[in-house]
């Protein structure tokens, strides 16, 4: 989880850097970041992270990991699209975790092999299988694909998990391979198997002790029903032919997952920057990194100013832990009523003494990860009192995939 209590004398620095640029502006502490990235790795303890881009969304800051913290080793890619358009900038040995129905887009990743790139597709169905293997046809190229099983957990009456492949035993997992082997096209190289119940759900929700007590306990049943079930079906996979890589973990369960003997290798990103919701996790400690600024546009009253910009809204179930943080100056709080708005966003400081004046900057931080990088064509890259530099975002490259 992130420090309960960040230095005020940093987040002071961040602010001052942030008002010399135009306003608002998205700031990522590299110091920070880097701080991040050794411990992700130290508590890989030796297995390699494969880095998901949809939490950075930043070229220069995916190249920036690879080349300074050598546990990282390749992408885990969001789309298809994506893939290639990073292929084309140099970065290899990319998965694609989430899977394309589209033909164009399989051509393009085809076509990028071809050309000598290292690109692996995710199937979870044998619909997926005739899809890749027609188009892989069509070019003559072999295509890599992974496997994504489904390893959520069902409860009586509960699904723990998400709703991503419909994967969930060796029996469907051997009628894909079989697919995959028969095609002609395809070869398996892998296996994909995330269990974001998780490494995505928080062990503490603010205010609410019973419900963060019930989801640590589910946490707690679920660990050895995802273990015992993706060894069995990774078991019979590797009975069919070698497996280049399984793939499992993110950043909250890191832990856990490398102590999975089935496992080759994790995947992270969201802890490089942890933003506001890592708040909640027992993990290890790690600090907030990326941030944005907005300006005080608006003195409304003794206690409440408004700032231009600000709703940038994290996706997940709708609720307050999804809107951005205010963390400096100390003191200022969300109004429940209006919270972030399209194009303001008033705070409530706790007394006028407390409360920025006119112009002044307020620095936020991001309820989730690389979605910050949707709102921002740069990142202001910081170290110590210096803007080192401001690359662009994915979008600041015209390149946003969804």
């Amino acid at each position: 989880m992130t420090r309960a209590s960040e230095p005020s004398v940093r987040f002071a620095r961040l602010t001052r850097l942030a008002a010399s640029q135009p306003l608002p502006a998205a700031l990522v502490d590299m110091d920070a970041l880097d701080r991040n990235a050794t411990r992700l790795v130290r508590e890989a303890d030796g297995m390699p992270i494969r880095l998901a881009t949809k939490s950075v969304r930043s070229a220069r800051v995916l190249r920036h990991v690879l080349d300074a913290h050598p546990g990282f080793v390749g992408l885990m890619a969001y789309s298809a699209r994506e893939a290639v358009w990073l292929a084309s900038k140099g970065f290899d040995d990319i998965l694609v975790a989430y899977p394309t129905a589209s033909e164009a887009e399989i051509e393009l990743v085809v076509r990028a092999v071809a050309g000598g790139a290292r690109l692996v597709l995710a199937v979870d169905s044998v619909d997926h299988v005739a899809i890749h293997a027609r188009v892989a046809r069509r070019v003559g190229v072999t295509l890599a694909v992974c496997l994504d099983i489904d390893v959520s957990s069902r409860f009586p009456g509960l699904h723990f998990g998400v709703r991503r492949s419909p994967i969930s035993s060796e029996t469907e997992a051997r009628r894909v391979a079989q697919a995959i082997e028969l095609s002609g096209a395809l070869r398996l190289d892998g296996v994909l198997a995330y269990e974001a119940q998780i490494a995505g759900v928080r062990d503490h929700v603010p205010n609410d002790r019973p419900m963060s007590a019930i989801l640590r306990e589910l946490k707690r049943r679920s660990m050895p029903e995802v273990v015992d079930r993706r060894s069995a079906i990774v078991a019979m996979l590797r009975a069919r032919g070698p497996l280049r890589f399984v793939n499992g973990g993110g950043t909250g369960s890191i832990r856990e997952t490398r102590a999975d003997a089935s496992v080759t290798e994790l995947a992270a990103g969201s802890g490089l920057f942890a933003p506001a919701l890592f708040d909640g996790y027992d993990a290890m400690p790690l600090e907030s990194a990326a941030f944005f600024a907005l300006s005080v546009t608006r003195i409304h009253d003794a206690r409440t100013v408004v700032c231009s910009g600000g709703g940038y809204v994290a996706s997940g179930p709708p609720g307050w832990d999804r809107v951005p943080m205010p963390v400096w100056p100390e003191g200022g709080a969300l109004i429940e009523r209006e919270g972030t708005g399209e194009v303001q966003t008033p705070l409530r400081f706790p007394s006028r003494a407390e409360r920025p004046s006119l112009g002044d900057v307020v620095l936020f931080r991001h309820a989730k990860a690389g979605e910050l990088c949707e709102r921002f064509d740069v990142l202001h890259l910081v170290r110590d009192e210096t803007i080192l530099d401001s690359p662009p975002t994915y979008r600041g490259e015209r390149s946003t995939f969804f």
